[in-house]
């Protein structure tokens, strides 16, 4: 007769404790496979507990095939392989927490003091209020959000795109994995600019795609090495490239567009940052002159509202919608149905362009106050401004190398930025260039930074 001390089950309920102990005789081999386990009613009267919680016992061995009944005769184990003792695992590595930085240069922060929390609070507590935030989300993204942003982008950036035509995903980063989904690991090529965002050749790299670097020129990524990568995807900045802030004149953009028509490939817009030009009127997107249907237009709300949103959308040509939907329209949309609905009333009705136009003038002073202050520090040999963007390019008056900076900046609680760090090539030109992120550097801050900057510098 099978014999347990239930006194030392602890926290667990009898019927609980009474099955791991079988089970576990089971698994040890105490108890043979075939061998008849005592009836219900005798082994409740031998434990002194009721037949129902060795019947729920019984019931969830056999659930799970440790024992089979076999009607009119009772419960038998199963035959189950003896597994060899675990070994103990060895302890999980601590999480490291953020570090929290005295001075963080290199993050493309934003000022969370700018995000329009009473609006967006407001906006929350409407949609919760009328109900539908918990209805399926189309895979491609709420039509609300996508007609807001086909909207806005007619207005402000002159492009003629149906909602059909746009995508909503998690991020940017989200929407690189999707389109090295869509154009393929195999035969696809991708060239990106380089310098350029590590993230764009690291997500790419992972999917498994090819990726060269194509250096850049005064105008951009380089026609000659572009011709010569063999590439049939070219991921490009136009607008506004970071880190170098290069912007894409009209003749540039038209012999893009021609490259992407002789090797049948695809030009992949990422408009990053593209809504902060201070000087000067906004600039016409690759895909609003695009004619043949060659241009995949990327952008995000990640600068104009919050990072920590990760909400953006890219919008494909005709012919490349019609695959995406026949290959990768099984893909559920990555965004909460709350988020996109507070987001859609929120491009909607007039706020996003008020806070876009309050933030602009907000991050235009900052931009004069940061430049203005740089400009003279000893530290500065030069500033390199495009007139765009939250962030600029400052060449340091040191021999030092990157490295060791970083090393003697991160000592000091500060996180530095350099240029060198963005290329895939290394060269000698990139040495000794912050790129300075502003967006989270507001003017009260400005004599800690340069007395930081001048300390490391001069150690």
């Amino acid at each position: 007769m099978l014999t347990y001390d239930l006194e030392a089950r602890g926290g667990l309920s009898l019927y609980e404790y009474l099955y791991r102990r079988i089970r576990d005789d089971i698994l040890s081999g105490a108890l043979a496979a075939g061998e008849r386990l005592p009836s219900k009613r005798a082994l409740a009267e031998h434990l002194r507990v009721s037949v129902i919680t060795v019947e729920g016992a019984y019931r969830q061995l056999e659930a799970e095939g440790w024992v089979e009944a076999r009607p009119r005769r009772g419960f038998f184990t199963a035959r189950v392989d003896r597994l060899p003792a675990a070994e103990e695992p060895a302890p999980a590595a601590a999480e490291e927490p953020p570090r929290s930085w005295r001075l963080d240069l290199r993050s493309g922060r934003v000022d969370p003091a700018f995000f329009p929390a009473a609006l967006w609070a407001r906006l929350t507590r409407q949609v919760l209020s009328e109900g539908g935030c918990l209805d399926p989300v189309p895979p491609q993204g709420l039509p609300a959000l996508r007609q807001a942003i086909a909207r806005g982008l007619r207005d402000f950036k002159g492009m003629a795109v149906s909602p059909e035509q746009i995508v909503v995903g998690a991020g940017a980063e989200y929407l690189y994995l999707l389109l090295a989904q869509l154009l393929g690991r195999e035969g696809t090529i991708f060239a990106l600019e380089d310098p350029g965002y590590p993230k764009i050749r690291q997500v790419y790299g992972k999917w498994g795609a090819v990726c060269r670097p194509i250096p850049l020129d005064g105008q951009g990524m380089d026609l000659e090495s572009l011709y010569a990568s063999r590439a049939t995807a070219a991921h490009l900045s136009p607008a506004h490239h970071y880190p170098t802030g290069i912007v894409t004149p009209i003749a540039r953009r038209q012999a893009l567009l021609r490259w992407a028509e002789e090797v049948d490939g695809v030009l992949i817009e990422d408009d990053y940052d593209s809504e902060f030009r201070f000087t000067g009127r906004p600039l016409p997107t690759l895909q609003s002159i695009d004619a043949r249907g060659r241009v995949v237009y990327m952008n995000t709300f990640s600068q104009t509202i919050s990072p920590s949103m990760r909400v953006g959308f890219m919008v494909l040509p005709p012919r490349l919608l019609a695959r995406y939907r026949r290959e990768l329209g099984f893909y559920a949309s990555t965004v909460p149905a709350l988020e996109q609905q507070v987001l859609a009333r929120f491009l909607g009705g007039g706020e996003y362009e008020q806070h876009l136009s309050r933030i602009r003038k907000k991050y235009r002073l900052r931009r004069s106050a940061v430049l203005e202050r740089f400009a003279l520090c000893p530290f500065a040999a030069s500033l390199t401004d495009r007139g765009a963007g939250l962030h600029f390019l400052l060449r340091l008056n040191t021999r030092e190398d990157d490295e060791a900076l970083r090393r003697r900046a991160e000592g000091l609680g500060v996180r530095l930025g350099f240029l060198s760090e963005y290329a895939a090539l290394p060269k000698p030109a990139y040495a000794h260039t912050l790129v300075v992120n502003y967006g989270g550097l507001d003017a009260e801050r400005l004599p800690e930074a340069e007395a930081l900057l001048s300390e490391i510098l001069q150690a």
